[in-house]
């Protein structure tokens, strides 16, 4: 089992901080083979692979050239990817009276026509290997909306009508699709709410606190496992008993 997953290859997008970070630790850690994509930090992103000896490639995902340009050369460089885990991500916050036109079309294009891209992306060297994990990171606020996200609400969402479909798409090909929909964790983001705010949100939480990454990365890990197999077109929602 252990030299099975260490031939497995697995991309994190937006692999390199917060939560994607998290996710490439845990599966580094139990002995995947692992690449991490970053969009704009390349400091942030050189730190962690100096840290963690994960690689790590940039490319911007809301692109749909750079995305399969980006897919060919992690396969140049290590092999086909098995499991690939959608996390990056872009808010741009606003009610929907004052929302610009870029303010929506910038989150669709990055969180989630990146999906559509990548997994086109990869799919082929799946059906090959007749094995695939496609893990898809929506967020609580794509279940239930969230009053200034509309945008980030809708791509999120879509998210899941999306999984559900390449879910019956690839169910006879040995290829998983599924969602992870995160709560409110403990992040860098997160923690740079005000005080009072964020003593708000976490009044909501049933558990009464915020999730860790880590949490959230070992949700991941089970769905790409190999015995999770006959879980497809789920929703693995992590929150806290919030919704």
């Amino acid at each position: 089992m252990f030299g099975q997953i260490m031939s497995r290859l697995v991309l994190i997008t937006g692999g390199t901080r917060g939560i994607g970070a998290a996710i490439s630790r845990e599966f580094h850690n139990k002995g995947y083979r692992v690449v991490a994509t970053y969009s704009n930090n390349k400091d942030a992103a050189l730190k962690f692979r100096t840290n963690t000896g994960i690689a790590t490639i940039q490319f911007d995902v809301s692109d749909e050239k750079a995305c399969f340009d980006g897919i060919k050369h992690i396969t140049d460089e290590h092999g086909i990817i098995d499991i690939l885990v959608h996390n990056a991500g872009i808010t741009a916050d606003s009610t929907i009276r004052k929302m610009t036109s870029n303010d929506w079309h910038s989150v669709i294009h990055t969180n989630l026509d990146s999906c559509f891209y990548l997994t086109q992306a990869v799919l082929e060297g799946m059906i090959q290997r007749n094995f695939g994990r496609l893990i898809y990171v929506s967020s609580v606020n794509g279940l239930k909306g969230q009053r200034g996200q509309s945008n980030y609400a809708a791509s999120k969402a879509a998210l899941v009508g999306f999984a559900k479909s390449v879910a019956l798409e690839m169910a006879t090909k040995g290829i998983t699709a599924n969602v992870i929909a995160p709560g409110y964790v403990d992040t860098e983001m997160v923690r740079a709410v005000p005080e009072a705010v964020l003593a708000k949100i976490i009044s909501t939480i049933p558990v009464g606190r915020l999730g860790t990454a880590e949490e959230i990365a070992y949700c991941v890990s089970f769905l790409a496992d190999e015995r999770a197999g006959f879980v497809t077109g789920a929703i693995l929602s992590a929150n806290g008993g919030m919704y």
